[in-house]
């Protein structure tokens, strides 16, 4: 290994150079920028996307002409034991994606007896399907008589008529189970069912008989005297009153909820950029007597046209949700780390007008937040291209880091600078209003985190409470620090007492939005430096030591999505990514403790050697977390033996691949080495 002094060639590792792999991935990610002005990669979850679909198309009796494709996908990732997974390298399939997947096949024209469908049956009753499955997943059932509604729990739709300040309030519930949820009520108050004939039913599944089947929802607690059981009683209630003749509130609740989807409908033709919401939305419309015609079915159904299917060999992948403005902004930042300015890359000029055109300039649902209300100035930024309603206190944050960074590159008077300039007050003063009580900050919403809502049948998967998180939190602290805050500011004060207080005993911290621990670590660090915490502060030194700790013998760092159930495989458990290395590295330039050199330069060459030919990286793990399935949002303490109803598979969980986090996060962190050696 070679040093030498000029920044053209300030590291070598085997003949190659920092600034030759930057090179080659500048050249591979600026042509990939759309005329628009996006960069954005596919977004990557599991088989129940495309399943649903599906089941979906089936329900509403729409012939979809990209059926065959993603049928195709769906076939390309069944695993050798006949199951899907939720990630990639879980050791162990799903339930749910398995039953999903296996019906849409069944309701597509596969025989019981086709060699997919017999591995994947065979798997399902030897992992006890009718005893494991979710919620969601037995709705789907239901809607195609597969399973008795009187069997699920009852969304009521009286529930739109709760005001913000009573329990259970749709707006007591994250973002994305609150949208989710308006059209699911609905469905359990109507108990749709769309009749199959003879040869499409799931009597194979059942090869004791449907009529030895439980299908009672399990209890979730011994005591008689729980929260849990006195749901189930409630909710056997509800049931009561879904078959009474009189329900005088009924149709009245109904056309509420049913207005509210169809405000929230996003320009795209989605709900909340995400895919639950979605396809319940329309089945909901379908159910409610929406012609196919009807503009806002139309559009939905259109919308998996435009953005939303990806081309994955000869199969189509249906994404989740889409990251435009993620990608983007983190794409803009890589660039600058790299050096690149407006004037080498007129892409930055045609990216900063993309997200300039896309602030968010609503009083979305978070101004139904009863410490807010709509006296704030609307801000920020929403992840995906068309979600009006839900900007996210993460993006945001990014957003202004970067905008902070262009803005010194742009002329001062131009009219760029001055949009730039107002959005950033825009979007700090909303991200100060939106500071939760702890001192941390969520995703979506404020003081998100009335426990006792998790506790209803219907919460059986996910997350349906949206708390602060050291990541989201330190993202901030980070931006407002770039803004001029200093830690003496009431809410820096505050923010650092949060992250300080969320620290693992090993100096780690959690990651709810990335995987995991070294997301977490990695998101933490630069925001405690930015305002002036030290290589000396013990929580940064703890920090440090964790993160060197978990570095692989060839330079990079590899977390499994398994931690989230299995803290042995905390910072561990797979082989090194080029997202988490990044991120690792990204953390330990920040602190700059020369301490650390030896594996910096590691991690730099790992980057360096595992650059493909073609200029970006391979990385088929899950480094994106959508849910870790704890139910409550936030981190569960398992290190202290607390359990839960997943395992490795989780179950309840939501994983992600973003397929560029492997691209832009090397970029931003090899630009930065290459300063950083440069000066030692």
């Amino acid at each position: 290994m070679q040093e030498k002094s000029t920044q053209e060639n300030v590291f070598i590792k085997d003949g190659k150079t920092i600034r030759g792999t930057l090179r080659s991935a500048i050249d591979w990610i600026r042509v990939r920028q759309t005329d628009e002005g996006v960069w954005c990669g596919p977004l990557e979850t599991n088989c129940c996307m495309e399943a649903q679909w599906i089941l979906a198309m089936y329900f509403i009796d729409f012939d979809d002409p990209k059926k065959n494709g993603v049928i195709q996908y769906i076939l390309d990732k069944q695993r050798e034991d006949g199951s899907w997974d939720v990630y990639y390298g879980s050791e162990h399939g799903d339930i749910n994606t398995t039953l999903e997947c296996y019906f849409a096949l069944r309701l597509s024209g596969f025989d019981p007896e086709d060699p997919v469908l017999v591995k994947a049956r065979k798997w399902l009753i030897q992992n006890k399907w009718i005893e494991r499955i979710r919620v969601f997943t037995k709705y789907w059932l239901a809607l195609f008589g597969q399973w008795p509604w009187a069997h699920t729990p009852v969304l009521p739709p009286e529930i739109i008529f709760l005001p913000n300040w009573c329990p259970f309030n749709i707006y007591d519930f994250a973002a994305w189970a609150r949208a989710t949820m308006m059209p699911i009520a609905i469905l359990t108050a109507r108990r749709p069912i769309k009749e199959l004939p003879p040869e499409l039913q799931l009597d194979e599944l059942f090869p004791e008989g449907r009529d030895k089947a439980d299908y009672r929802v399990p209890r979730k607690s011994e005591s008689s005297m729980s929260w849990e059981n006195f749901f189930m009683k409630l909710d056997h209630m509800l049931h009561a009153y879904n078959r009474s003749p009189v329900k005088p509130f009924r149709e009245s609740a109904i056309k509420l909820i049913l207005q509210w989807i169809l405000e929230h409908q996003d320009e795209d033709g989605a709900w909340g950029g995400i895919q639950p919401p979605w396809i319940y939305a329309i089945i909901t419309m379908h159910v409610e007597g929406f012609a196919m015609d009807q503009i806002n079915m139309s559009r939905a159904i259109d919308a998996f046209n435009l953005h939303w299917q990806v081309k994955r060999g000869d199969g189509i992948m249906l994404q989740a949700s889409e990251s435009p403005v993620w990608d983007t902004f983190l794409t803009m930042t890589a660039l600058m780390d790299a050096g690149e300015t407006p004037g080498t890359c007129p892409e930055l000029l045609k990216a900063l007008d993309y997200v300039l055109s896309k602030e968010n300039r609503y009083h979305g649902d978070w101004a139904q937040n009863r410490k807010l209300g709509k006296h704030i100035e609307p801000g920020g930024w929403a992840f995906q291209r068309a979600n009006n309603y839900y900007p996210d206190v993460d993006d945001a944050a990014i957003a202004i880091a970067t905008l902070k960074r262009i803005q010194k590159l742009i002329p001062r008077e131009s009219t760029r600078a001055r949009r730039v300039e107002g959005a950033i007050r825009r979007g700090m003063n909303w991200i100060l209003a939106m500071q939760c009580t702890n001192g941390g900050w969520a995703a979506f919403d404020k003081d998100n985190t009335r426990e006792i809502v998790t506790k209803i049948p219907f919460c059986d998967f996910g997350e349906v409470l949206d708390p602060p998180s050291a990541d989201v939190t330190a993202h901030v602290v980070e931006s407002l620090a770039i803004c001029g805050f200093s830690r003496n500011h009431p809410a820096i004060e505050k923010a650092l007492q949060f992250i300080y207080s969320e620290q693992e005993d090993d100096g780690s911290w959690f990651g709810r939005w990335g995987v995991n621990y070294v997301y977490g670590t990695a998101a933490v660090l630069p925001g405690l430096i930015a305002v002036g915490d030290t290589k000396e502060t013990p929580q940064v030194r703890k920090a440090m030591e964790w993160l060197a700790s978990k570095q692989n013998d060839d330079g990079g760092w590899g977390e499994s999505v398994a931690s989230y159930m299995e803290p042995k495989y905390s910072g561990t458990g797979i082989p090194s990514t080029a997202s988490q290395t990044a991120w690792a590295l990204m953390a330990l330039l920040s602190v700059g403790d020369r301490n650390y050199n030896e594996n910096i330069k590691r991690a730099a060459a790992f980057l360096i050697n595992t650059q493909r030919e073609d200029g970006t990286w391979d990385e088929p793990y899950y480094t994106g977390t959508g849910f870790p399935g704890y139910g409550l949002g936030a981190k569960v303490d398992l290190r202290a033996g607390a359990t839960l109803p997943q395992g490795k598979e989780l179950a309840r969980g939501f994983m992600l691949n973003y397929n560029w986090y492997r691209h832009y996060f090397p970029i931003t962190a090899l630009g930065r080495a290459e300063k950083y050696l440069a000066n030692q």
